[in-house]
C-alpha cells in the first residue's frame, strides 16, 4: 500500500465551536470584587504601618534627639 492511499483513505471530521461571548457584567463585578480586595489590603497595611510609626515616636518622645533629628550644630 502506498503512502498516498492513505492520505485519501481518511476522513475530515469538523467540529462545531460556539461563538465566545463576553461576559461584561462578570468580567465588571469581578474587576471591583479585585479593586474592593486590594483597596482593603492597602487600608489594612498602612493602618498597621501607621500604628507602629505613632508607638515608635511616642517611645523616643521623651529624648531630646529623637531617631529623625540631624543633630545640627547652629553656634558656628
Amino acid at each position: 500500500m502506498s503512502p498516498f492511499a492513505l492520505l485519501t483513505t481518511q476522513a475530515i471530521t469538523w467540529i462545531k465551536v460556539e461563538k465566545p461571548t463576553l461576559d461584561l457584567v462578570g468580567l465588571v463585578l469581578g474587576s471591583i470584587g479585585l479593586a474592593a480586595t486590594l483597596a482593603g489590603l492597602a487600608l489594612l497595611v498602612g493602618a498597621f504601618l501607621g500604628f507602629a510609626l505613632i508607638r515608635r515616636n511616642r517611645s523616643h518622645a521623651g529624648q531630646p534627639f529623637g531617631p529623625g533629628t540631624l543633630h545640627l550644630d547652629l553656634r558656628g
